[in-house]
């Protein structure tokens, strides 16, 4: 019987890479993505498209106004996204961003009967995020393996983050060998409409340098 997993799609470079990862090991593909009212909105367009060029079973986008909060540059409109490196815990954080989402994907996994679960968190990359380090993925299944009907009566989860010690290099050159065009993923932290990334922040600087440390041709759009 073929293995199910429900993956999280963002639309960009991480995520496609990871949902291409999971169908070379044999999953059929469930992709979630959020609408949590981000301001780089573009991506989920970019979802789509990634969601049905790499084969997905189905693909859910969630609405959840995460703006109603703010407290990131993400999803407040009066914190600007920063266009120079920073360092400890970036203000285009989005508090408990992956907790809310890997919870959502587990109730998918439960309903469907899937066991695994796919995210793709980066350590090396985003260090300075508290939810993408190893320890908050191994708490995150050791919690949803003592709180979900599944586990309990043995259909134990297991959380897969393939890209979590991979530099963005390696997560690139990986994703070219499984087919993934990275001129349909958005990663900009402030991408206008038409998915165009700004070229300066955080995001658009690490995935420039991992095309250049793999190097191969950066087929980002920018708008300017």
């Amino acid at each position: 019987m073929t293995k199910k997993a429900v993956v999280l799609l963002s639309g960009g470079l991480d995520s496609a890479t990871v949902l291409a990862i999971a169908k070379s090991q044999g999953y059929e593909c469930y992709a979630l993505s959020l609408d949590y009212h981000q301001r780089h909105i573009a991506e989920l367009h970019a979802a789509n498209n990634v969601a049905h060029l790499l084969g997905a079973q189905d693909h859910k986008t969630i609405q959840l106004d995460l703006s109603l909060f703010g407290g990131s540059a993400l999803t407040d409109n009066k914190i600007a996204v920063p266009e120079v490196a920073s360092t400890g815990i970036p203000i285009t954080y989005v508090p408990a961003r992956n907790t809310i989402m890997l919870s959502l994907s587990l109730a998918w996994a439960e309903v469907l009967g899937a066991q695994d679960i796919f995210i793709g968190v980066n350590a090396l990359d985003y260090s300075g995020y508290p939810d993408c380090r190893g320890e908050y993925i191994g708490a995150f299944q050791a919690m949803a393996n003592l709180a979900t009907k599944s586990a309990v009566e043995g259909q134990t989860i297991t959380v897969h983050a393939p890209l979590i010690d991979m530099t963005k290099a390696e997560i690139v050159i990986q994703g070219m060998t499984l087919g993934v065009d990275y001129a349909m993923t958005v990663s900009c932290y402030q991408a206008n409409h038409q998915g165009q990334a700004c070229g300066l922040c955080d995001s658009c600087r690490l995935r420039r340098e991992g095309f250049k440390a793999a190097d191969l041709a950066d087929p980002t759009r920018y708008s300017h």
